[in-house]
């Protein structure tokens, strides 16, 4: 089956999880989508046994199909990550499982979709990656007050002049479409060469929508619970990001992850036994697309892979 997704940095993270030693080992890809990384790393070793995880229904289905010849070596979980995190490591039972993967994107199918509702084009304004979700990106525009849709503009789309967009949505209600809402605030805002002026405001409307950095922290809270009991002993972390916001979480937890010490920095002698690290970070730098693949891939170019080796 041909994907309608282009996975990012695909190269580089088989790489990461393609060889292994062991008869059979577990790969957890915790945002399946499409199956493009899972599909790569399963045809790189015939010891890799994947289970997946995606919160879309129509990915889960698409990537049931799309594996299907890997047989009884893969597993799909349908529900948020974070959810499904705690499961998927428990079915690996006390095989050793080599990696987890985590591509917080939205798969190109979800934005060129335009019934999905996240494009600029989109005649709805809808927005959820778990469509059995309650929360939809119409209830956000027009029932919002003007201070809570300031606040996930500036917290979620990092835009200074909040104000005057929530200000201009609250004037126009009932906005219906994601093509009115894009052309509202291309009027607000004007209209420059580059980026659409609506980018970061569809992003921050996104990321409320499905709460999109919460998933990603209780993800990450949860691998380090099972690091921390000895659950992933040697197994690598590897979290793909696309904005700043989630490269921030990511960056400033393997930071916390690989700190042995953490006393208050006015301490001056250490107290809390300096054995609290769980591995190290392997990417002082996040790994990014090489030209080559930007060019083939525009959406690549804003992808960052981080990784972490757990001990």
């Amino acid at each position: 089956m041909d994907s309608p997704h282009i996975p990012v940095l695909l190269d580089e993270v088989v790489k990461e999880f393609s060889s292994t030693e062991f008869d059979k080992v577990f790969f957890i890809d915790a945002t399946i989508g499409y199956g493009g990384h899972s599909k790569a790393i399963l045809e790189s070793s015939q010891n890799i046994h994947l289970i997946g995880i995606d919160r879309d229904s129509e990915a889960v289905e698409f990537s049931k199909k799309r594996l299907n010849s890997f047989g009884s070596r893969i597993n799909i979980l349908h529900g948020t990550f974070s959810e499904k995190i705690n499961e998927a490591i428990k079915l690996a039972g006390d095989n050793k499982i080599i990696g987890i993967l985590a591509d917080i994107g939205v798969s190109s199918l979800q934005l060129d979709k335009i019934d999905r509702g996240f494009s600029f084009d989109s005649p709805n304004l809808d927005m959820r990656m778990n469509q059995n979700d309650e929360l939809t990106a119409y209830k956000i525009i027009n029932n919002y007050s003007q201070y809570k849709l300031e606040q996930i503009f500036k917290d979620f789309g990092e835009i200074r002049n909040s104000k005057k967009i929530a200000t201009a949505i609250i004037n126009n209600r009932p906005i219906e479409s994601g093509l009115e809402l894009a052309n509202l605030i291309e009027k607000t805002e004007g209209r420059w060469s580059g980026t659409h002026p609506a980018t970061q405001i569809f992003q921050a409307i996104r990321i409320e929508v499905n709460g999109e950095l919460n998933q990603l922290e209780n993800l990450l809270k949860e691998i380090e619970l099972f690091a921390r009991n000895n659950k992933l002993n040697g197994s690598k972390i590897a979290i793909i990001t696309f904005h700043s916001l989630e490269d921030r979480i990511v960056k400033d937890k393997f930071r916390d992850w690989a700190n042995s010490c953490i006393c208050p920095p006015e301490v001056m002698k250490c107290s809390c036994g300096d054995n609290h690290d769980i591995g190290e970070i392997l990417t002082k730098k996040p790994i990014i697309a090489t030209e080559k693949e930007i060019s083939k891939n525009r959406r690549s170019r804003s992808a960052k892979l981080r990784l972490f080796q757990i001990n």
